[in-house]
């Protein structure tokens, strides 16, 4: 009979495979975003479930990133996992590196989550490598605001421009979304 996890087997299951700390936290990211959406698309006693299979997407690509969504099913069965399960992990590769289509909406929900993910995770860490560098806020406030007289002491446009959002809305998802405060803007706050 399969057998089932607990949010605490799955972690550790995850880091058997896995050990940098951006493939775990990039588990860890896909899990919360898939139990957030688990209870705002009606699915609120699934929620466990949404999140497990967020959590362990990506559970054999650190090691076997050419057989990712394959390996993980051997890997899976090895550990007699629900077959619920084992589809819904490897069906996000479908297309791509695999054959096993999505069924259920989770399926497809998780394709497009992890996809946005991670691309806004590398995005918040390369914007956190350039603030860090001192670079980003002179390259974008010269792109959007060209010929614009900008006081970077202050962090604040001497002419009122709404288009000051943009990069004040990337700051936020590096800050809130990773936890990652660039340390010009550290010192700027006394940080």
């Amino acid at each position: 009979m399969a057998r089932t996890l607990t949010r605490d087997e799955a972690y550790e299951l995850l880091k058997e495979y896995n050990k940098e700390p951006f493939h775990l936290r990039h588990g860890e990211t896909v899990e919360g975003v898939m139990r957030y959406l688990a209870q705002e698309l009606g699915y609120g006693d699934e929620v466990e479930f949404w999140g497990m299979v967020g959590l362990l997407h990506d559970l054999d690509f650190e090691l076997w990133p050419e057989q990712h969504c394959v390996k993980v099913q051997e890997l899976m069965k090895e550990k007699d996992l629900d077959e619920k399960l084992i589809h819904a992990v490897a069906s996000h590769g479908y297309g791509i590196c695999c054959d096993v289509e999505p069924v259920h909406e989770m399926e497809k929900v998780l394709f497009a989550v992890d996809e946005l993910t991670g691309l806004i995770g590398a995005a918040a860490l390369m914007v956190s490598a350039l603030l860090t560098a001192g670079y980003l806020m002179s390259i974008v406030m010269k792109a959007f605001f060209p010929g614009k007289d900008f006081d970077y002491a202050n962090l604040k446009s001497k002419e009122p421009n709404y288009l000051m959002t943009v990069p004040l809305v990337l700051l936020a998802v590096a800050v809130v979304g990773f936890g990652i405060m660039p340390t010009p803007l550290l010192d700027a706050i006394g940080g």
